[in-house]
């Protein structure tokens, strides 16, 4: 070994070198050389709903394939979308070192090095933590990168700048450490040829593809005893590919691509059952978790979706304008895709069976704010002024693409080309929405949820009730329902929302975590004189690692949304509160594979209590890749 301190006394800069110089070279944040690996493009989130944290209030292991602003927001803040290794941050002064003082020993020698050489880098922080110890692997990085500066002062005319007594002392640290030096250069050679060769065969250099496919087993019983009845066991799909890009390590696009073979209406479980909408879009008490709101159908003009059709399900794009100000627009997106989750059940693959049991409240959801199929388009801003406070906002229209509004007659077979819920982006159907998220401590998060809606037909757009189709009832006159039906002449009443929601959790261990959620929902009709208050609530526990680390479970227990009082000429035919139990286990068989079995209860289906208990068992697998 050298002895250091001679080589100190004898050279007075170079030598000096392998006292302080490789602590500053290599920060410690950095990996050994052993360990360095091939840069790739790789996003790894939190964000289960999930997502975001400053930005994802509730952070999971790993990305989601159906990944949402929330969940990348972070990463797009912090630019780390290309999960490039550390680098340190050069220095051309030795007084931008905020730990190096004139009175230290070294300060003269540092100083000739940092000004005559630049070959010292301090640490990302500014410091250069000149105490620490080194190895000899790393004391030949930092020695490599001296005389590879060195080299450039050369090569560049410029041999008179460089002493004849370093290049004396650079010569004896070449051969001491000669075979750390060839080692290092021989890995260097190694990746850079790797990283060639993974940059000719990827994908693309800006964009990753993940994915998620569901397949799930089911069956429902507990039918409505006037014209349901019990389901036979279905087999069915759900699968996502994503594309993530970013063009500048700040911004991100996503591009989703889903296919399902979920059927709607009176061929989904709840329809089945009879306690689907009477319109046929699937909204009901008793609905899984990762179907689509609308199954098998376009609310926008009511065409069919056929089964395992590839469909755009999202196109939004996110990109920073300040520190702590970020922008998004897209033409597909979802309320979910910008307002952190605050549920721990929220997760579609990993998470809670039932739509219900999701945790997102009613609030939240509102104007088909989680439809599944990126119905709405819309702009938005997200301000994260700290770590403790998160306001996200939105303006969203679910038929923005359409240019002509042809309403829906009250007979409900409408003029060809019917477009339901309007058209244009500033027309028709619209929400504004916004989510304030608390994180109070380390432990608690909170989200505090409002919405102004204004829809073209009388409609909620959560799917977590067959009262969302037809939301205010009243009992139309003759002159109201003309040539058209009873039914016809109340769906096709524009309504008005005003909808507050909040959900908070509290992770009283690592392990178990307390979710509770509740919702109001105020709506009037524009036309007539009726309103109707909906409500609904929701507890539930979530546990960590049982049995083996990864694998989550979890036990819910709620009210689903239901009319609880109605005002004017509106009225309430429920006889009774609904309720809803629900329990799953979350194993995790590998990294990318789980299976979840699970069970939900609804009791009084609807509100109604001449309904029986309706039962919905659930084997979910989800692979993720």
């Amino acid at each position: 070994m050298i002895d250091r301190r001679f080589m100190t006394a004898k050279t007075g800069v170079l030598c000096l070198f392998a006292s302080f110089l490789t602590p500053g070279v290599l920060s410690a944040a950095e990996p050994p050389i052993s360990q360095l690996q091939p840069l790739q493009p790789e996003i790894s989130t939190t964000f289960d709903s999930s997502v975001p944290s400053a930005t994802s209030v509730t952070p999971s292991a790993e990305l989601q394939t159906s990944p949402s602003i929330s969940e990348l927001y972070t990463q797009v803040r912090k630019n780390e979308l290309s999960n490039s290794v550390p680098t340190t941050a050069q220095v051309t002064s030795v007084s931008q070192l905020s730990d190096v003082k004139p009175t230290d020993w070294a300060f003269t020698a540092l100083q000739s090095l940092v000004e005559r050489y630049g070959c010292i880098a301090g640490y990302p922080d500014r410091t250069f933590r000149g105490q620490r110890a080194t190895t000899r692997y790393e004391f030949a990085a930092g020695l490599n990168a001296c005389l590879d500066k060195i080299n450039e002062i050369i090569g560049a005319g410029l041999a008179d700048k460089v002493s004849k007594e370093d290049l004396a002392v650079l010569q004896k640290l070449q051969e001491e450490f000669a075979a750390e030096l060839a080692l290092l250069r021989g890995r260097v050679d190694s990746l850079e040829a790797k990283t060639a060769q993974l940059e000719a065969q990827q994908f693309s250099t800006t964009t990753k593809l993940s994915g998620e496919a569901i397949m799930s087993i089911a069956g429902a019983s507990g039918a409505n005893p006037d014209g349901g009845r019990n389901s036979n066991i279905v087999f069915n799909n759900r699968v996502r590919l994503n594309f993530l890009t970013s063009f500048s390590g700040k911004d991100l696009l996503i591009t989703g691509l889903q296919a399902y073979n979920i059927g709607g209406g009176a061929n989904s479980l709840q329809g089945t059952l009879g306690y689907a909408d009477p319109l046929g879009l699937s909204a009901s008490n008793v609905k899984l978790g990762f179907e689509p709101q609308f199954p098998g159908v376009n609310p926008q003009n009511l065409s069919a979706v056929p089964s395992n059709s590839v469909n755009l399900y999202k196109l939004l794009y996110i990109f920073p304008v300040a520190d702590k100000l970020t922008l998004f627009a897209g033409t597909n997106a979802e309320v979910s895709d910008a307002f952190p989750a605050i549920s721990p059940f929220a997760s579609e693959g990993q998470g809670a069976i039932s739509r219900f049991g999701q945790g997102y409240n009613a609030a939240y959801r509102i104007s088909g704010g989680t439809s599944g199929s990126g119905q709405a388009a819309a702009v938005g801003l997200i301000w994260a002024p700290s770590d403790q406070v998160d306001f996200r906002a939105l303006y969203g229209s679910i038929n923005a693409s359409l240019p002509n509004n042809v309403p829906l007659g009250n007979n409900l077979t409408g003029p060809a080309g019917a477009t339901p819920v309007g058209a244009g982006f500033f027309g028709g159907s619209t929400v504004v929405a916004a989510q304030l998220t608390l994180k109070p401590s380390s432990t608690v998060d909170v989200g505090l949820n409002y919405a102004n809606s204004y829809h073209q037909i009388n409609i909620l757009g959560t799917g977590l009730s067959s009262s969302d189709i037809g939301s205010v009832l009243f009992n139309p006159t003759t002159a109201e329902i003309g040539s058209g039906s009873g039914l016809g002449t109340i769906a096709t009443q524009a309504i008005r929302l005003n909808s507050i929601g909040a959900t908070a959790t509290w992770r009283i261990t690592p392990q178990v975590a307390f979710n509770v959620s509740g919702a109001w929902l105020f709506a009037d009709l524009v036309n007539i004189n009726a309103s109707t208050t909906f409500t609904s609530w929701m507890t539930g526990l979530q546990f960590k690692d049982v049995f083996k680390e990864g694998n989550t479970a979890g036990i819910i227990f709620g009210q689903p949304l239901y009319r609880s009082s109605v005002g004017g000429r509106g009225v309430r035919p429920e006889t009774a509160t609904p309720y809803h139990l629900e329990g799953y286990f979350n194993f995790k068989v590998s990294k990318n594979i789980s299976i979840t079995p699970g069970v939900f209860f609804v009791f009084n289906p609807e509100g109604f209590s001449s309904n029986p208990t309706a039962t919905v068992g659930v084997v979910r697998t989800t692979f993720t890749f």
